[in-house]
């Protein structure tokens, strides 16, 4: 990358690690107040999970797409080799991936659906070790065994009182999906650059659903709804169309693109593992805002969870 100087200044293109940090932390806090804002829409606002995604996608798409063709056009062009990796990418990694979170956070509290999502870099890393038959540390497996141990700590499954079925199996199956988006994007980022990867991603995600369940069908009168923000913020009104847009700008292209921007900053793995303070920004943003809370056993098998993510992390 051709590098512009300034006079007297750092180089535009020179990595620059605060910067990075800061840019992840800022993804992570957006990704984790938008799981309480979709919650609060998938609750009181009349909008299926299936429809909540599609008006995502198709949404994050249409505003990454204009940014894109403003700025540099030529970066959308698809050739025909491509087309079909990207289209399962787009499925599978985007559309499949918010849709399952979507299921798993309307049944379970936010922090365990998205801890559950979040066990996917051990899937990536036992891929690498088991199928692709990458040279990968022995602390995979540590890093299985402890990710496991978590859940079922996470899931408390001494007590009588299990966790929603269907949620538990959306946020394991989130698990898989995102694996798939990371493994497949090692290999399409090779490829192009993230953010048209991203857009084109998306596109395909909106045409996915589109095709699934046409626009004609969108409970567009929902939209002009108002609602209760509910929990501590229950006294307080929205409309529908609000909260949605603030999904698709605030919780969905501002973090994806603050999130690409930072690996100029720092190595993927180091993105990777930093932006697992999603994880417990969620679960403060939902105690705080809904009152979800985690009982002493999931917040151990919470932490137990991470460090085994960490440990994947850092195996290949």
């Amino acid at each position: 990358m051709t590098e512009i100087t300034l006079h007297g200044a750092r180089p535009v293109g020179a990595p620059r690690p605060r910067l990075g940090y800061a840019m992840v932390t800022a993804a992570s806090t957006l990704f984790a107040v938008n799981g309480t804002v979709s919650k609060v829409i998938l609750t009181n606002g009349g909008i299926s999970s299936l429809r909540l995604t599609e008006l995502r996608a198709t949404g994050a798409f249409l505003g990454l797409a204009a940014f894109v063709l403003v700025t540099t056009p030529g970066r959308l062009r698809v050739t025909r080799d491509e087309l079909p990796l990207l289209v399962f990418y787009g499925i599978v990694g985007f559309a499949l991936v918010q849709w399952l979170y979507l299921v798993a956070i309307e049944r379970l509290p936010i922090g365990i659906g998205l801890l559950l999502e979040f066990t996917a870099p051990v899937l990536v890393a036992l891929w690498a070790r088991l199928v692709w038959h990458e040279p990968v540390r022995r602390r995979v497996w540590a890093a299985l065994a402890l990710a496991l141990s978590g859940l079922v700590l996470v899931g408390e499954v001494w007590e009588d009182v299990r966790l929603d079925t269907v949620g538990v199996v959306a946020g394991l199956l989130a698990a898989g999906a995102l694996a798939t988006y990371y493994l497949a994007g090692e290999h399409q980022t090779a490829r192009r650059d993230a953010l048209s990867l991203t857009c084109l991603s998306l596109g395909v995600a909106a045409v996915f659903w589109a095709v699934l369940q046409p626009w004609w069908g969108f409970p567009f009168d929902a939209l002009g709804a108002t609602v209760s923000l509910e929990g501590s913020l229950d006294a307080v009104d929205a409309p529908v169309w609000a909260l949605c847009l603030w999904m698709i700008v605030l919780g969905t292209i501002v973090p994806f693109v603050l999130s690409l921007g930072a690996l100029h900053h720092l190595p993927a793995t180091r993105v990777a593992t930093v932006s697992m303070i999603e994880v417990l920004l969620a679960a403060l943003v939902a105690w705080v805002w809904l009152g979800e809370t985690l009982s002493a056993a999931q917040l151990l098998g919470g932490a137990v969870v991470l460090v085994g993510v960490v440990l994947a992390q850092t195996s290949r």
